[in-house]
């Protein structure tokens, strides 16, 4: 018999996010249960990376929002620590290189500070990691370096999903994770995103562009325009948008 899976939901209840005097999302709506695939699509300033960093509770926005939460657990309350700890990881568009401090070191810390009941020894972590860099083609030698200290964009996004496929998170955001990839780094990206839904985590994924969806099956497509979800549907807008444009919808 399978185990039952977990159906935590993270639900997104009129949320409106501000920069200064700056209005930027107005009022977003989102609830997604985990191993559901979510995109959100948009044009440049609709507010697609506004929203990850409010969702993460960045400190320079101003959030204000009838409900943020994860299960149980009210996220307007909690850091972005707590956040993290709470089971909601963000893959960054643009990650920073951390030198001194190698990939290895840094996973096997993170690992154990959101997940303190598990037991695991060093061994036993030391296989699960190099399992899931076999699965990005992620070459032994890469968990020895600095954290993205030196990687090329392409290095640094697969990095990012190695690090979400070890640290097990129940939601996750990948913003633009796509971007800058050949075609095999996306095929490996793309597989790493399937792997975590396997593993029930929830995805938000926010993209520009149609190719990674020939690899994967969205539960659900949002259009955000000017701070506001316009129009959510599935597969059939990704494709309207890429042959009329977002006017379009």
């Amino acid at each position: 018999m399978g185990q039952q899976k977990n159906t935590s939901e993270l639900r997104v209840k009129n949320l409106r996010v501000a920069i200064g005097d700056k209005h930027i999302v107005h009022g977003i709506d989102l609830t997604i249960k985990q191993g559901e695939l979510h995109v959100i699509m948009g044009p440049n300033g609709s507010g697609k990376s506004t929203l990850t960093a409010a969702l993460m509770g960045h400190p320079a926005y101003r959030v204000l929002a009838d409900k943020i939460s994860l299960g149980n657990k009210n996220l307007l309350d909690l850091e972005p620590h707590a956040r993290a700890k709470a089971g909601l990881l963000l893959a960054f568009q643009n990650p920073l290189a951390v030198p001194g401090v190698t990939v290895s070191s840094f996973l096997h810390t993170a690992y154990k500070e959101l997940h303190p009941q598990k037991n695991s020894s060093a061994l036993d972590f030391r296989k699960q990691l190099l399992a899931h860099a076999a699965t990005l083609k992620l070459d032994v030698t890469y968990l020895r370096r600095s954290l993205n200290d030196g990687f090329s964009g392409g290095e640094k996004k697969k990095l990012e999903m190695l690090q979400l496929l070890v640290l097990e998170p129940k939601f996750v955001i990948l913003d633009e994770i796509d971007t800058g990839l050949d075609v095999d780094a996306l095929r490996l990206v793309s597989q790493g995103v399937k792997s975590l839904q396997q593993r029930n985590c929830g995805v938000l994924l926010i993209t520009h562009y149609q190719r990674i969806l020939n690899y994967l099956k969205p539960d659900f497509v949002h259009i955000l325009t000017q701070g506001r979800i316009v129009r959510q549907g599935g597969m059939e807008l990704v494709k309207l948008i890429e042959e009329k444009g977002y006017a379009a919808v």
